[in-house]
């Protein structure tokens, strides 16, 4: 998705750094995004632990934030929903779990039109790559997000979908999830990308999308 002239004119250590405010705010507007469709939805919960704050450190998962800066795949510190409080809670939670992705795809969409608003009067080289990388960041995170594996939301999103009787089945496996998610990953990795390249293609074609228009 990058432009390699925009890369030639940024070093590793400068994309590094310029890759800092992607990060942030993808997993920023990720975990708020969930919180504050759990408050509409009438869940308190992380409004009273303040994670409906666009502060990053609110949100920061150590190991999570670390995979994001080396491999491109990462997550952020859950945000907490009490499902209780929910006034449907299987159907709630369905749109509380796409609230994040979403947020990311839309957040990506802005940065597009703002790279196409700059591009016209002066965007330089660093600009240009921290733009393109918070948009390829946000639309990374939102499809990472889709796999219906704990504790990612797709597996919530799954869960919602599912009648009853395989939804509660299926629920039993999150104990196993996050071992299930590094397998996944680490068979990715290391034998086959089939995750990096379904999510890199779903990013890279949405991407060149929002950039036609």
């Amino acid at each position: 998705m990058f432009n390699t002239s925009v890369e030639a004119e940024v070093n590793s250590v400068a994309r590094f750094v310029l890759s800092a405010p992607g990060i942030l705010l993808a997993l920023t507007v990720h975990e708020v995004a969930h919180g504050w469709v759990a408050y509409i939805l009438g869940d308190p919960t992380a409004k009273r632990a303040g994670r409906l704050t666009f502060n990053p450190l609110a949100h920061l998962d150590i190991l999570g934030t670390i995979m994001l800066f080396l491999v491109h795949f990462g997550w952020a510190r859950p945000v907490p929903v009490d499902p209780y409080n929910l006034r449907n809670p299987k159907r709630d939670m369905i749109w509380i779990s796409l609230a994040g992705p979403g947020a990311n795809i839309l957040t990506a969409f802005v940065l597009t039109r703002l790279m196409r608003l700059l591009t016209g009067i002066w965007l330089p080289g660093p600009l240009l790559y921290l733009l393109s990388f918070g948009m390829y960041i946000n639309l990374i995170l939102a499809f990472f997000n889709l796999i219906p594996v704990h504790p990612l939301d797709g597996e919530k999103v799954l869960v919602g979908l599912l009648p009853l009787g395989p939804a509660y089945r299926f629920a039993q496996l999150e104990r196993y999830g996050p071992l299930i998610l590094i397998v996944v990953l680490l068979f990715d990795q290391m034998v086959f990308p089939v995750v990096r390249g379904t999510v890199g293609l779903l990013s890279s074609y949405l991407g060149r999308w929002m950039m036609s228009f």
